[in-house]
């Protein structure tokens, strides 16, 4: 027996295709939807990952600067504790200086010099003598010059004729003269050299 479909045909093929559509669309829309819910949970995750990471980078800086403060103080205090040193040594050297002085004065002035006043400001120090004659106060600026371990740069300020009056009456021609010479900074062992010593003697 054959079976003759009288149904319009072509509007239930339409209504097919429709239904294949929408339903298409739908499973679109569902892969839509599921691929922006990956991509949203997975920026969700890089940036926890993210926060993480910058908590970390903001634990460590922290962490980092402290370290550099402690270092800053430490650097502090061994700049303060070596200007200290530097004070106690300064005062160990200025306790010495009249006496060495007044000895390279002693040892490098020559006959025929008086010495009438000495002043020392810092490291110059100012020097009024009489000499019997201006060789003698070249002499003296020559060994000052050349042979003094203490003293340095002397300058002559100035030379000018003065007359002493002797018992007798008599006008006796000196030179009244003022110079200038530099103490020399001594040489200062340092403290890896001065322990070694005393480690050979312990």
């Amino acid at each position: 027996m054959i079976l003759i479909n009288l149904l319009p045909y072509r509007e239930e093929k339409r209504k097919r295709r429709k239904t294949a559509f929408f339903a298409g669309l739908g499973l679109a829309a569902l892969v839509g939807l599921g691929l922006a819910f990956a991509i949203y949970v997975l920026l969700q995750h890089l940036s926890s990952e993210q926060q993480r990471r910058n908590q970390y980078l903001s634990t460590e800086i922290e962490r980092l600067d402290n370290q550099i403060k402690d270092i800053a103080n430490l650097r502090s205090e061994i700049d303060a504790l070596n200007s200290r040193q530097r004070a106690v040594e300064d005062l160990q050297t200025d306790r010495n200086t009249p006496v060495q002085l007044l000895n390279a004065l002693a040892q490098h002035t020559p006959e025929g010099v008086y010495l009438t006043a000495i002043r020392q400001t810092d490291k110059v120090v100012t020097i009024n003598g009489i000499a019997q004659t201006n060789e003698r106060v070249a002499e003296f600026l020559r060994n000052i010059s050349r042979n003094s371990e203490w003293l340095d740069k002397p300058e002559l300020v100035e030379v000018k004729v003065a007359n002493l009056s002797t018992s007798n009456r008599d006008q006796k021609r000196l030179f009244d003269f003022s110079m200038r010479v530099s103490i020399k900074e001594p040489v200062r062992e340092s403290s890896g050299a001065a322990s070694a010593p005393a480690a050979k003697k312990s």
